[in-house]
């Protein structure tokens, strides 16, 4: 993998680069549609290649290896081929997954013991072989393994948390050495800052993950339940101390106005299922703000659902027949949804890089911020 930082706003510390990996370039700031079981839920491939256009997509390790299981993603040739998907993919290690099961998983220096959410099946992750699982999978870009602190955290335990990620990342640095590629194209593994919101902590894992010289760096444990401030706080102590020449992954974030805030702060790289989950309840973002397209007040809106037409469904559809499909509850409308807040985060992630590029980004994304906070 390759990173080239070409042009940095004179008045935030955002920046356009562009990533590139055996299966294409990344434009950066770039959103990646979340894949998690090697689908982008309620949106086909060629909606997802034509219309949506991102030049990166995410896949889920805890979700991939439940199922279909590694070893039929290894019989159809890798996660590319199975879900056919020509351009790059980003897998994350499982750790946020393992969180989120809370009582169901033990954590020790080891790794990680859980009940499959599926069937209740016992599992083990370690540092070893969620690298395995994920050189099976054939993502291009992989995360070490790490443990994500809940908020609020306790200090003592975010400290411990935090130093036990750094040592789990040197057994997958260690690890991966040994378990070459399998499909014939490179893979670059992405170390995860930890840390909760206390600052001291995030310095010292963001100057630890650092010193290791990743080909691109990601940061973990925000937007867990913290508020946007603290959020907004962590991840600028940790875009000072980051190499600049590297790319910057903030993972599981966010809304419109979380990214563009982000992206401000030096960060290059989003997912977040947010557009797509939000969607399928009738949530609608937009440049002008968010739509509640269940509200009585869309019944008789024959207007178009975005007179912008990022993608085909925006000026296909109008706001009362989507309203319609909620109501009737049809699953087109869920889709319908789906595409658009998509297309939506692409373009405003697209839009940023223009901005980054002519040096009025700042002014844009005050502009941007204020118009997308409004329910409309």
């Amino acid at each position: 993998m390759q990173f080239d930082l070409k042009i940095k706003d004179p008045k935030s510390k955002a920046r356009a680069g562009v990533v590139t990996t055996d299966h294409g370039t990344i434009e950066t700031p770039i959103f990646m549609p979340v894949g998690t079981v090697a689908t982008v839920k309620g949106v086909h491939q060629s909606e997802l290649k034509n219309e949506i256009n991102p030049d990166i997509i995410l896949g889920n390790t805890y979700h991939l290896y439940l199922r279909p299981q590694t070893d039929i993603l290894e019989q159809a040739g890798g996660l590319h081929k199975f879900m056919n998907w020509d351009r790059s993919i980003l897998t994350d290690s499982g750790g946020y997954q393992v969180y989120s099961l809370s009582g169901r998983r033990k954590i020790n220096e080891e790794g990680v013991k859980f009940k499959s959410h599926i069937d209740g099946s016992l599992h083990f992750f370690t540092p070893e072989n969620v690298m395995e699982i994920q050189r099976t999978i054939g993502a291009d870009i992989i995360m070490a393994f790490d443990e994500c602190t809940p908020y609020p955290c306790d200090y003592g335990y975010a400290k411990q948390s935090m130093h036990m990620t750094h040592r789990w990342l040197k057994r997958c640095i260690n690890h991966l050495e040994k378990v070459p590629t399998k499909y014939g194209y490179n893979q670059t593994l992405f170390p995860i800052v930890q840390g909760s919101t206390y600052t001291d902590l995030r310095k010292q894992s963001a100057e630890f993950i650092a010193s290791v010289e990743a080909e691109g760096n990601a940061i973990g444990g925000l937007s867990v339940g913290e508020p946007a401030e603290e959020m907004y706080a962590m991840t600028d102590v940790v875009c000072s101390i980051l190499p600049e020449d590297k790319p910057r992954y903030l993972m599981g974030v966010g809304t419109p106005i979380n990214i563009l805030e982000n992206i401000a702060l030096g960060v290059d790289m989003f997912d977040c299922v947010m557009p797509t989950r939000n969607a399928r309840n009738g949530m609608l973002f937009t440049a002008h703000g968010t739509i509640n397209i269940k509200n009585k007040k869309w019944e008789n809106d024959f207007s178009p659902i975005d007179e912008m037409g990022i993608t085909f469904v925006d000026t296909m559809y109008s706001k009362a027949y989507l309203r319609h499909l909620f109501a009737a509850r049809e699953m087109l409308g869920k889709q319908i949804a789906s595409i658009h807040n998509l297309g939506f985060y692409l373009w405003l992630v697209r839009e940023a890089r223009k901005h980054i590029i002519a040096g009025d980004f700042s002014e844009w994304k005050d502009k941007m911020v204020k118009q997308m906070n409004k329910r409309l």
